[in-house]
């Protein structure tokens, strides 16, 4: 397990689907705003479901983020996109309703941090997110991410597009004690 100040990052365990499922994936207006792919009904104990694993995509790491003081569940986190010759990838991550504004964010974005430019020996780390999504972009400038740019009109999220917001880090400029 990774751990960071008040989260752990680790495996995708079965029994964590059906609650990641139900708190995040079910949420027809959360799932849009947080995935690219349109959300779509799956079947509960479906093998096809966006939560189950593929342990042979070298390119997606999934975690689960739980707390470190009694292990709940809550939420989950990826590196994504991972590009072994450019050495950069995309971080996300999606907190359980009740587990939003508690800080978890800024834990899990650092220690996917350490995950992608310490243990993966990344050069860059990027995030993508809706202009509107606050505690995401807070959460990435307290890790020392830098807004790059505006993707304008670049989401469509239930019925509109919306600008989504793009914010880099570059290892050189990690501050591994940075985490809010």
């Amino acid at each position: 397990m990774l751990k960071g100040g008040k989260v752990g990052l680790r495996a995708r365990h079965e029994d964590d689907i059906p609650i990641l499922q139900t708190e995040l994936y079910d949420d027809v207006v959360n799932h849009s705003r947080s995935d690219v792919r349109p959300w779509r009904p799956v079947t509960p104990g479906s093998k096809d479901s966006r939560l189950i694993v593929d342990d042979k995509d070298e390119r997606h790491v999934p975690f689960s983020v739980v707390e470190l003081a009694g292990g709940t569940l809550v939420g989950n986190a990826v590196l994504w996109n991972i590009d072994n010759h450019n050495r950069s990838a995309h971080i996300g991550l999606g907190l359980l309703p009740s587990s939003r504004g508690q800080g978890y964010g800024t834990d899990v974005v650092a220690v996917l941090c350490h995950y992608g430019f310490v243990v993966r020996g990344l050069h860059r780390l990027q995030i993508e997110t809706l202009s509107d999504n606050a505690a995401m972009l807070r959460s990435a400038e307290r890790n020392g991410f830098v807004r790059e740019g505006v993707l304008r009109s670049s989401a469509w999220v239930m019925g509109e597009f919306l600008d989504e917001v793009l914010l880099g880090l570059l290892v050189q400029d990690w501050k591994p004690d940075t985490r809010g």
